[in-house]
């Protein structure tokens, strides 16, 4: 939950503004808006694409088993996500349903940057040190341009309101890979660049 006097209260009225959001068509076949979660001072913001099927459920982010991917890398980069602030680009489930299943679909250009206004006023109330975009989606909500995650991953990208943003994999990825061994290497490169964001918020 979010900590810290006003900041706590001025976020608390965010999310409960988010909570009947129409500034995209997401809401309307969306459960809920799934606004981010964690202390409004933390050091760190991890910012994925958006809710899956079971985070649009439950109202909270990374639940469901790219976050249990998530929790188990954070851990091995030494990082506790009680002190992190976790949130999505996008606060609405984009799904195809297909039977009783609900398959997700990326998010478009327009859905970003209509939900862009959400996560750039968590931004100013949390004022992380670093945040870490969790894939491409991610990273464009936070840089503002589609950028490639292989030409901006794993250092640090100055952005305009003094904070530094990372570029990583988003941790859906690592559950695609059918090689152990891809697997493998990818999942050690995910931690170091958790590591790294971490050591440099400092």
């Amino acid at each position: 939950m979010a900590t810290g006097g006003n900041s706590a209260v001025a976020w608390a009225a965010l999310r409960e503004e988010a909570a009947g959001c129409t500034r995209c068509h997401l809401f309307r076949h969306a459960t809920r808006t799934v606004f981010g979660e964690g202390p409004v001072d933390a050091r760190l913001m991890l910012v994925g694409e958006q809710p899956g099927d079971q985070e649009d459920l439950v109202g909270r982010p990374f639940v469901g088993p790219a976050g249990q991917m998530l929790d188990r890398a954070l851990g091995e980069a030494g990082i506790d996500r009680a002190r992190t602030y976790v949130t999505n680009a996008v606060k609405h489930f984009k799904f195809l349903p297909r039977g009783k299943r609900r398959l997700h679909q990326k998010p478009d250009g327009p859905e970003i940057e209509a939900c862009r206004w959400w996560l750039d006023r968590e931004r100013l109330l949390v004022r992380p040190a670093v945040t870490v975009a969790l894939g491409a989606t991610a990273a464009r909500a936070l840089i503002g341009k589609v950028v490639t995650i292989t030409a901006t991953r794993g250092r640090p990208i100055p952005l305009p309101d003094g904070g530094d943003g990372w570029v990583t994999i988003h941790p859906s990825y690592l559950l695609r890979i059918e090689d152990k061994a891809a697997a493998a290497r990818e999942y050690a490169c995910f931690v170091a660049d958790l590591r790294g964001a971490w050591e440099q918020a400092g």
